[in-house]
C-alpha cells in the first residue's frame, strides 16, 4: 500500500517551473555571459591596440584546466614529445647563441590536431580560443585587428620545458611573413612562482625600451602579434613548465607566402625543401639583444575577465588528415572556413 504526505511544492522549488519564468531566467543568464564575453573581447582589442599583447587570467576555470593538464602530462609521460626544432632555413646568430652558452631552445613539443585519442580537452581549449579570435577579428571598432582576415590557424603545439634551466632565446615567431599574425599561448602551471621557478615569458616590443614579463600561471591565456613587433624569450625554467601555443593566419599574407613558396620550388624543383617546410615551430632567427636602457613592466596589460565555456561555445573543424595543413576555424555561424586554394596538397606547410 502506497502512502503519501502533503508537500509544499511552492517552497520546494527554488525557481518556478513555469515556462515563461524559466525562459526569462535562462535569457538573463545568457545575457550576463554574453556581456562578460563582450567585455573580455573588448579588453583584448584595447590591449592589442595599445601594447601589442593581452593577458587573460582564469580563462576556462580550474576544473577544465586540470583536465587539459592531465591530458598533457599523459602525453608527455607516454614519450609522445620530441625536441623542438628550428626551421631548415634558419640562420642563428652564432655570437648571440654563444652569449647564452647553450642551444637556442630546450623545449619538448607535440603537435595536436584534436582528433587524436586522449586529446579531447586540448581540442576544447583550441575551440574556445578560436571563438575569441573570431570574435575580436569581426567586432566593430576593433582597431588593428580589423586589418586582418583570420580564417585559419595551425594545430596546437603542446610544449614542455623539463626544468634544469631549459629556455628559448629571444626570437620572433614570424620574421619572414609566413602568414601568422596572432600568437596565442595557454599555460598549465599550478602554483608557479617565477622567483623560484623562473620560466618567465619576456616580450620586448620593438621599437621601445619597455618589456613585459609574463609568468606562465595556470589557466592564463595570452595573445600577441606574431611578427617583428614582439621579439620574446622564455627565460630558464627550473621546474617542469607546460604551455599550449596556437598561431592564427592572416588570409592574404598566408596565401602570398604559399604562392611564393610554390614559385620558388617550381624554379628549383627541390622536392626535399618542400618536405622540410614544417608547421611553424615557434620559428625564427633569434633577435639581437636590444640595449636595456630602461626595463619596466607593461603594467597596463592587465588580466582581463574570465570566460565561461557556455559563453564561448563553438565547433571547430580540424584538418585531421593533413598533418601539416592549418586547421580550419568553423566557429560561431560557420564563417571561418578554410580557403581551399591555400590548403593544397603541393604547398600546405609553413613557408619560412
Amino acid at each position: 500500500m502506497i502512502t503519501s504526505t502533503t508537500t509544499d511544492y511552492k517552497n520546494f522549488f527554488k525557481h518556478s517551473a513555469h515556462p515563461a519564468n524559466a525562459e526569462q531566467y535562462f535569457r538573463e543568464l545568457l545575457d550576463k555571459r554574453e556581456r562578460r564575453y563582450e567585455d573580455l573581447c573588448r579588453n583584448i582589442i584595447n590591449d592589442m591596440n595599445q601594447y601589442g599583447l593581452s593577458v587573460v587570467d582564469d580563462f576556462l576555470g580550474m576544473e577544465k584546466g586540470l583536465k587539459i593538464l592531465n591530458e598533457v602530462r599523459s602525453m608527455y609521460n607516454a614519450g609522445a614529445f620530441h625536441d623542438g626544432q628550428l626551421v631548415h632555413n634558419m640562420k642563428p646568430d652564432a655570437q648571440f647563441s654563444a652569449v647564452r652558452g647553450d642551444k637556442i631552445r630546450g623545449d619538448k613539443i607535440k603537435w595536436v590536431g584534436g582528433n587524436e585519442p586522449g586529446c579531447s580537452n586540448v581540442w576544447y581549449l583550441t575551440n574556445q580560443i578560436d571563438s575569441v579570435v573570431y570574435r575580436v577579428n569581426t567586432m566593430k571598432d576593433n582597431g588593428i585587428l580589423g586589418n586582418y582576415h583570420i580564417r585559419e590557424r595551425t594545430r596546437a603545439m603542446v610544449a614542455c620545458y623539463p626544468g634544469s634551466g631549459t629556455h628559448y632565446v629571444m626570437h620572433v615567431d614570424n620574421p619572414n611573413k609566413d602568414g601568422r599574425v596572432i600568437t596565442a599561448i595557454y599555460y598549465l602551471n599550478i602554483n608557479w612562482d617565477a622567483r623560484e621557478s623562473g620560466g618567465i615569458l619576456r616580450i620586448r616590443p620593438t621599437p621601445g625600451t619597455t618589456v613585459a614579463d609574463i609568468e606562465p600561471k595556470f589557466d592564463r591565456l595570452i595573445f600577441f602579434w606574431s611578427d617583428i613587433r614582439n621579439p620574446h624569450e622564455v627565460q630558464p625554467a627550473h621546474r617542469t613548465r607546460y604551455a599550449i601555443t596556437v598561431w592564427y593566419f592572416d588570409a592574404k599574407e598566408r596565401e602570398e607566402a604559399l604562392n611564393h613558396a610554390k614559385q620558388e620550388n617550381s624554379k628549383t624543383n627541390n622536392v626535399s625543401s618542400i618536405a622540410q617546410q614544417a608547421e611553424p615551430d615557434s620559428t625564427t632567427t633569434p633577435a639581437p639583444t636590444p640595449a636595456p636602457a630602461i626595463v619596466t613592466a607593461v603594467a597596463a596589460t592587465s588580466a582581463s575577465s574570465s570566460i565561461t565555456s557556455a559563453s564561448a561555445s563553438s565547433s571547430t573543424a580540424l584538418s585531421a588528415n593533413k598533418a601539416l595543413t592549418p586547421a580550419s576555424m568553423n566557429t560561431g555561424s560557420g564563417a571561418l572556413n578554410a580557403n581551399a586554394n591555400v590548403a593544397n596538397s603541393s604547398c600546405n606547410e609553413i613557408c619560412t
